[in-house]
């Protein structure tokens, strides 16, 4: 998971998603009259500048003198403010970014010692909470607007396909100042996000200490795992144990319906007793943890309903979310994965798994893992082997640059990609924290326990791993500093997906193929995740249609949200009506709308794989740094000019026919 703390990202997620306060043709013309404009873009600069023109910023007269003193009339310099725009952007997401990881050390990694309060309260610390107001007060904001204007996703789609890779680069520029959203309202949506981030970061059961009704211990001593993440991820290797499974998802919808008794959540003391729900000793069913879980989502909605005023062409987060930074309209994705939701592939697959189950299925079956090429390993054994490799994040550091010469990467470029990335100790699952300046490394976040790292964190850790090279890749190879990234969070997933799928050749037990196994495994993962995404964007959708709704009328709307999707694409071959599995993702609490992502991911990871089907070695790499090195275009023209062809579940459900 590519990690989506706003505070990490801040005024991104705002100012590039189009919040005018106002279109141009609603700005009083008195506001330009008289400016003669010298083109088209001038004349959208003129109109989308002054549609963010206050009181305080000056008069119409001021506005219009601006106007005249700072558009650039050359190419000569246009090209100079160009450059020096994208050089103080670079330095100034670059330096607030490091000061924003230097704060979240304590309540994010283990090797920082134990987070006093202090630090919890600066977890909520927005580093560029006033970075927008103090750039549309010195008038560099109205500069970049004035020269550099926004183009709407429709136009970038089609505009875009005979733009330069400068014009590309103006373009984002042009993204940066689209709203004027004051600090303060930018700082408590940070610290909604924060806590929501803290509340997860530390939601751990203690396996140990679970029973089943006739006393028994089914895990080890000392087993203590996160939610959801680790708990879905043992489920996956229990397939040899089918109790244990069972335990698991009682446990998981105990904690979606928050009937989890609130003592022994993070706490190695009590001992539980899922099926009753009993806390042993407790004379009467303990108190369940209060609708924390959905309190916390409120308190993210509520952060953003504030933003959403200043924001009157994208007036949601949802709109935001999926216009502005995802590029795709929102429609447009809901439409995509019930495609494959909905097809009948769905029945063959489920059915190749009953066959190989020898039993029917049920609802945890989502995560079936037996297509892969571990599933028939012995994960002990892989565990032992990591575990020696990997005792501890220096070692992995070490070895990175030799991982990538073992996938294709030329060792001189290995070893500069790695100098790149440092790996850190992770309180919570683990994710990668971005570069956002080539002074700045991308950071690999990881859980690795006393012991060494065990296949399953191993397996994680090369995921973001695919994070982290795409990042480098995308940051210090690029041609212009505004194309750095990907079109969106979607296809840095790819990237750690081509990774993961990839864990067991870095360990030296032969190459990833795209044969029937590999394709029937990324068709169940797609599955599985858009079920999940289709709840997450339907809470938020009832959310905007119930703004004053409490954290109780929150769960049961997600209880009933998530029984309805899962009746209707799940239930018919995984059986056990109104299940509520599909709410159990933490994303939905601490990453508002991330979900959709993942599937967009696993879209574009198999369309590249079929492009990469001929390829290995430096053939296979050349191909991957070819394609991370186009930067921030749209998915649409990301697709076209990396396949020729456009983001689609048909070439999945053609192989599956």
């Amino acid at each position: 998971m590519k990690h989506l703390l706003w505070a990490a990202i801040g005024v991104a997620m705002i100012s590039m998603t189009s919040c005018n306060k106002g279109q141009g043709d609603k700005v009083p013309s008195t506001m330009y009259k008289g400016i003669a404009f010298a083109d088209e873009r001038m004349e959208r600069g003129v109109k989308q500048a002054a549609a963010l023109w206050r009181e305080e910023d000056g008069s119409a007269e001021d506005f219009r003198a601006f106007v005249e003193s700072n558009y650039a009339r050359t190419e000569e310099e246009r090209t100079a403010l160009f450059e020096s725009l994208s050089r103080i952007m670079e330095k100034l997401n670059e330096s607030a970014d490091m000061l924003t990881v230097e704060l979240l050390k304590p309540t994010q990694l283990t090797n920082a010692g134990e987070p006093t309060e202090i630090d919890w309260i600066m977890s909520g610390y927005d580093t560029r909470a006033h970075l927008t107001d103090d750039l549309f007060a010195n008038k560099v904001a109205f500069i970049t607007i004035l020269n550099f204007p926004f183009y709407s996703l429709e136009e970038k789609n089609t505009l875009g396909r005979n733009w330069s890779r400068r014009e590309w680069a103006e373009a984002r520029l042009g993204d940066v100042f689209t709203s004027r959203v004051p600090a303060n309202i930018q700082t408590r949506m940070t610290e909604a996000m924060a806590a929501a981030e803290n509340y997860i970061a530390d939601y751990n059961i203690c396996m140990d200490r679970l029973r089943t009704e006739d006393g028994r211990q089914l895990f080890p001593d000392g087993m203590k795992l996160l939610s959801h993440w680790n708990l879905r991820d043992e489920l996956k290797v229990d397939y040899n144990d089918q109790e244990k499974q069972e335990m698991i998802y009682q446990v998981m919808q105990r904690i979606v319906r928050q009937e989890i008794p609130e003592k022994v959540i993070n706490n190695p003391e009590p001992v539980w007793y899922p099926y009753s729900n009993k806390v042993e000793s407790d004379k009467t069913q303990s108190t369940r943890e209060p609708d924390t879980r959905y309190q916390k989502i409120l308190d993210v909605f509520h952060a953003m309903q504030q933003v959403d005023v200043y924001c009157p062409t994208m007036p949601t987060a949802i709109i935001r979310n999926f216009e502005g930074d995802i590029e795709m309209p929102a429609a447009e994705v809901d439409s995509l994965f019930r495609q494959l939701l909905g097809s009948e592939q769905v029945k063959t697959v489920a059915a190749e798994i009953k066959h190989r189950l020898g039993r029917e299925l049920r609802p945890y079956d989502i995560w079936y893992d037996g297509f892969k090429a571990r599933s028939g390993m012995d994960e002990e054994a892989l565990s032992a082997e990591t575990r020696k490799r990997y005792p501890d994040p220096v070692t992995y550091q070490k070895k990175i640059a030799g991982m990538l010469t073992t996938l294709g990467f030329q060792k001189e470029n290995a070893e500069d990609i790695a100098r790149h990335i440092v790996v850190e100790p992770a309180r919570g699952s683990g994710h990668a924290w971005p570069c956002l300046g080539r002074n700045e490394p991308s950071r690999l976040r990881t859980r690795i326990a006393p012991e060494g790292m065990d296949y399953k964190g191993y397996n994680i850790a090369v995921h973001e791993m695919g994070h982290n090279v795409e990042e480098v890749i995308s940051m210090y190879k690029m041609d212009y500093y505004m194309l750095h990234g990907i079109p969106n969070t979607g296809f840095t997933e790819t990237s750690a997906f081509l990774f993961q799928a990839r864990d067991l050749q870095l360990l030296g037990y032969g190459k990833q193929t795209m044969d029937r196994e590999a394709v029937l495994d990324q068709f169940w993962g797609m599955y599985e995740i858009m079920g999940v995404s289709l709840v997450d964007m339907q809470m938020w959708q009832w959310l905007y249609a119930h703004p004053k709704a409490t954290a109780a009328e929150l769960r049961e709307a997600v209880l009933h949200i998530a029984a309805e999707v899962w009746n209707e694409y799940y239930e018919p071959v995984l059986g056990e009506k109104d299940c509520v599995l599909l709410a159990i993702y933490s994303h939905m609490v601490n990453s508002p709308m991330y979900l959709p992502n993942y599937p967009i991911g696993h879209i574009v990871q198999f369309q590249l794989e079929q492009a990469l089907a001929d390829k290995e070695g430096r053939a296979w790499a050349e191909a991957y740094e070819r394609w991370y090195r186009l930067g921030r275009l749209t998915p649409q023209e990301w697709m076209r000019q990396a396949v020729n062809g456009d983001l689609s579940v048909e070439p999945v459900l053609q192989q599956i026919r």
